[in-house]
């Protein structure tokens, strides 16, 4: 169907939102109070859509994503028929909070550990939950032990936006490969928090050349927004793209190619989870009909 709509005939890799639930209530989180709802896939839907994904658009990586995946059931289940049966390769985006035991059981099946960090001890904690980033490096250093390789992902704040150099140089002891840095959008519990908003749009200068002149190890990827123009407002061209890099799935089935319509309600297609095929609902607010463009990331 995605094929028929747009021409697109190959999504690398599947975003795949387990569940709302989570064990934390961050307050720049952009599901907000959807972190309530108790929709979630089976493992059984799970499965039929990565395999649907795989047969008909060449998906080849699954990252897994929440509210928190290491608080869904059948994690291990998943996550070892993802590599096993599906042959992908897997990444798991979590908040690192008391996973020893699940981390230890699915290492073998993970080729990435993405733990997400919004500052160094305090500010973090603020933020996520009191205790959280001392738990998230102990994941991550349980990662290393395991030979799982890890990377860390932080949102841009007005609070923790002196501290990004800081958690980078922090991060390298625990031989994280790369930090993926996001632009805070005003949407989910994040519209409830303004003040956690950049805004003055130079700071993004400043930190970009601090970060241009600190010589780290470890890769830095910055989201484009995060810049004093912001990114370049570029669409799809007329008739689309034959391949794109991603596309999510959130736990109603919802499916939304790019991240800036994620929280939104701005998708296009929805997963049938009873009928197992993807279906197309246009709407006048979707993020084909407004030509919403995806996020552009580059390296520092």
């Amino acid at each position: 169907m995605i094929e028929e709509v747009t021409r697109i005939r190959r999504i690398r890799m599947l975003y795949l939102q387990l569940l709302y639930h989570c064990n934390f209530k961050c307050l720049h989180c952009f599901h907000g109070k959807r972190l309530q709802h108790a929709d979630a896939f089976t493992l059984e839907e799970a499965i039929s859509l990565m395999t649907l994904m795989r047969d008909e658009y060449g998906t080849e990586a699954l990252t897994l994503l929440g509210g928190e995946p290491f608080v869904y059931k059948s994690l291990p289940e998943l996550v070892r028929y993802g590599k096993q049966e599906l042959g992908q390769q897997i990444e798991i985006c979590t908040n690192g909070y008391r996973i020893d035991r699940r981390l230890t059981e699915i290492a073998p099946y993970v080729d990435l550990l993405r733990v997400s960090l919004e500052g160094i001890g305090s500010t973090n904690d603020h933020i996520r939950k009191t205790g959280s980033y001392q738990s998230a490096l102990s994941s991550l250093d349980l990662a290393q032990s395991l030979g799982v390789s890890t990377g860390a992902t932080m949102t841009v704040t007005s609070r923790n936006i002196d501290e990004v150099l800081p958690l980078a140089r922090s991060l390298q002891h625990f031989g994280v490969e790369q930090l993926k840095l996001h632009c805070l959008r005003p949407v989910g519990n994040a519209a409830a928090h303004p003040e956690l908003l950049v805004t003055d749009p130079a700071a993004y200068t400043r930190l970009r050349q601090q970060l241009q002149a600190s010589e780290l190890a470890i890769e830095v990827i910055v989201d484009e927004d995060l810049s004093e123009h912001g990114a370049p407002d570029i669409c799809a061209p007329v008739g689309g793209p034959v391949e794109i890099e991603r596309i999510e799935a959130d736990p109603r089935g919802a499916l939304t190619m790019s991240c800036k319509g994620v929280g939104k309600d701005s998708h296009a297609f929805w997963y049938d989870k009873h009928a197992d095929r993807i279906v197309h609902r246009p709407s006048a607010t979707d993020e084909l009909t407004l030509a919403v463009p995806d996020v552009s990331y580059a390296r520092v």
